[in-house]
C-alpha cells in the first residue's frame, strides 16, 4: 500500500515538472519527463510494485538470489581455469578440432617478400618504408 501510494505521488510530481516544462515550450523534454514519471504508475497498475515489494522481504528469495550468485561465481572460475590450462574443448574431443572450411581446401598461401641484398640484414632493408614515407611526402 505504501509502495503504490510513493509511486503515484512520483508520477504526479513528474506529470507536474513536464506541464511547467511545456508551457516554457521545452516540448521535447516536457514529452520525455512524462514518459519518465509514467513508468512508476505503470508498474502499480501491473502489480510488479507488489511483487517486487514481496520479494525484497523474503527470505527465500534472497537465498535464490545466493545460490544464482554463487552458480555465475563457480561459471566464471570454470572458464577462468580451463582458459588457463589453455586446452578447452580441444581436450575433451581427442585434438580433433571440427574446421569451418572445406576438408579438400589448402591452406591461405603467404606472400614471398624480397630477399635482403647480400650486404644487408633483414632488419636494415627499409627500402619499401621509404618508397611509402616518399610517396607521402613525408
Amino acid at each position: 500500500m505504501l509502495a503504490e501510494t510513493i509511486c503515484s505521488a512520483v508520477s504526479a510530481a513528474g506529470l507536474g515538472i513536464a506541464a511547467i516544462t511545456a508551457y516554457r515550450k521545452r516540448f521535447l523534454s516536457a514529452a520525455r519527463i512524462a514518459a519518465y514519471s509514467l513508468v512508476p504508475l505503470g508498474l502499480v497498475m501491473t502489480g510488479a510494485v507488489d511483487w517486487i515489494a514481496d520479494t525484497a522481504f523474503s527470505p527465500v528469495a534472497w537465498a535464490g538470489f545466493g545460490v544464482l550468485g554463487l552458480a555465475w561465481v563457480l561459471f566464471l572460475s570454470t572458464r577462468a581455469v580451463e582458459r588457463r590450462r589453455g586446452g578447452g574443448r580441444k581436450a575433451t574431443t581427442g585434438g580433433a578440432e571440427p574446421s569451418a572450411v572445406a576438408p579438400a581446401a589448402s591452406s591461405p598461401s603467404r606472400a614471398v617478400t624480397a630477399k635482403p641484398q647480400s650486404g644487408a640484414t633483414a632488419g636494415e632493408d627499409f627500402s619499401d618504408i621509404e618508397a611509402i614515407l616518399k610517396k607521402h611526402g613525408i
